[in-house]
């Protein structure tokens, strides 16, 4: 035997032995998921919501660490000037909404992959994301000519001009981390619908702690570098972009990602019948998570007619709803990843199960947050602030998150569900009703006193609980009726 026969003779072994190396690393990754199949006793409620709790636990963790990335610019530019600081937070008002808007397309990845996994086609989970890669290419480009028209915005809704050049040198400057941000979500997403939504975590905390680094260091400028104030803020935004890109990309780099979803196996053209495939899928998620976006952005405007106080009272409260709502949030990605599998895998009724154990326990945590909100409203507000005005609206506020906390988290994870089964259409038309035929207008109604008198911010928040309650109740009920359509079709 020559050398050249020994060669593909070990070739081959070599081919053979990650061919079984691949099922293998297969098998583990569905081990989550797979618990309860067809070919075992179904699962009890107990074991599905321990499912949804591996997988939605990190996804929870990961949006800490992310809120910690804003938490940590407040701190340091709060050090510098007031200029500073609302440049950065006007700066975010435009870059976020912007991403959200568009980053929607790419959502449709989770739902696509989780459904490929349950059906035992994981192998052309590959060819998804090459096509993904086309479609955040195109994003990457519209988001960063878009957010470049952030100062003509700051003038239409005539904003502080004092404030105008520092958000726009923000804008400058973060933009450029927007391309690596879109990759970043895609290859979170295809983890994410296999149900494996730790390495997103691990990736937001080392994340946190560069960022921290590198705001330290441009900010206040260290080493010798000059003190760079919002611009370094941007600087270290962008560059911490880019790292979580290439951090999730050496992820699924990894053979227990690659092997199974032959995600290197070879270079993909953009393919139209995919890529549109994937759009009609993902562009309503985006316009779904915008409209909702958009309209308490819109009311935090309106409420700036009130005063100083209004805002920062208003501010408080969406806080501590945004730390409650993250439960929901996290239950909401493990719903879309657990009904993508069992509808997958062809079991409608393990699909409904899960969808509706998770709007029961969010439901459930909703009701426990309303409750130590109701009755710790006073002390839970005045830990943010030491302005007794502004601690005194804005426990009153909380009160108003306690209200509508139980239909906000349901929302979340019914929205979660709705994704799983791919449908988007219908929660992004219920969402534009909800926000913006009901929430907004009946808001500004009772907030200006068009037909009487004027509750100021009371009545904006009077009109999102309407809104969010609407939202809550048609959604629950398009997955009810879903789910048992789903199991009656032969």
């Amino acid at each position: 035997m020559d050398s050249r026969q020994r060669r593909r003779l070990r070739y081959a072994r070599d081919a053979a032995l990650a061919q079984i190396s691949a099922r293998r690393v297969d098998r583990k990754v569905s081990e989550v998921l797979q618990k309860g199949s067809a070919t075992s006793a179904p699962a009890t409620r107990l074991e599905e919501l321990g499912r949804l709790v591996t997988i939605g636990a990190p996804v929870v963790a990961a949006q800490l660490a992310q809120m910690g990335m804003g938490l940590v610019d407040t701190l340091m530019l709060g050090r510098v000037s007031a200029g500073d600081l609302a440049g950065a937070a006007l700066g975010g008002n435009i870059v976020w909404p912007a991403m959200i808007l568009l980053m929607g397309v790419l959502m449709a990845v989770t739902p696509t992959v989780s459904q490929l996994h349950g059906a035992g086609r994981t192998k052309d989970v590959g060819e998804i994301i090459r096509q993904g890669v086309w479609i955040a290419l195109v994003v990457a480009v519209l988001i960063v000519v878009l957010v470049s028209q952030a100062e003509h915005a700051y003038a239409a809704v005539g904003a502080d001009p004092k404030a105008i050049p520092f958000a726009v040198e923000y804008v400058e400057i973060a933009r450029w981390g927007l391309p690596g941000v879109m990759f970043y979500f895609l290859f979170r997403y295809l983890c994410d619908g296999l149900g494996q939504t730790q390495p997103a975590m691990y990736v937001a905390f080392t994340a946190l702690g560069l960022k921290s680094l590198l705001n330290w260091i441009f900010v206040f400028g260290q080493f010798g570098l000059p003190a760079m104030g919002v611009a370094g803020c941007a600087l270290s935004t962008a560059i911490t972009m880019w790292f979580e890109c290439f951090a999730m990309l050496a992820v699924v780099s990894l053979r227990r990602f690659s092997g199974p979803t032959r995600l290197v196996e070879h270079f993909s053209l953009p393919n139209p019948t995919r890529i549109s495939g994937l759009v009609r899928l993902g562009a309503p998620i985006g316009l779904t998570a915008f409209f909702e976006m958009a309209c308490f952005s819109l009311v935090t405007l309106l409420v700036a007619r009130f005063g100083v106080v209004s805002v920062a009272a208003q501010q408080i409260a969406y806080s501590i709803n945004g730390v409650v709502f993250m439960l929901a949030m996290g239950l909401g990605v493990a719903a879309t990843t657990r009904v993508g599998y069992e509808t997958g895998a062809g079991r409608p009724a393990a699909a409904r199960r899960a969808a509706f154990v998770a709007l029961g326990t969010a439901v459930a945590l909703g009701v426990l947050a309303a409750a130590v909100l109701a009755t710790g409203n006073t002390r839970i507000a005045g830990a943010f602030t030491t302005d007794p005005e502004v601690a005194a609206l804005a426990s009153r506020l909380v009160l108003f998150v306690a209200l509508y906390i139980i239909v906000d988290n349901a929302q979340a994870t019914a929205i979660g569900a709705l994704r799983g089964y791919k449908d988007t259409r219908a929660p992004m038309l219920i969402a534009l009703v909800g926000y913006w035929v009901v929430a907004l207008p009946l808001g500004a109604t009772l907030g200006f006193g068009w037909i009487g008198v004027a509750l100021d911010v009371y009545g904006f928040w009077i009109g999102l609980a309407a809104g969010l309650t609407l939202v809550a109740v048609a959604l629950s009920l398009r997955l009810f009726l879903l789910s048992g359509r789903a199991i009656a079709a032969p």
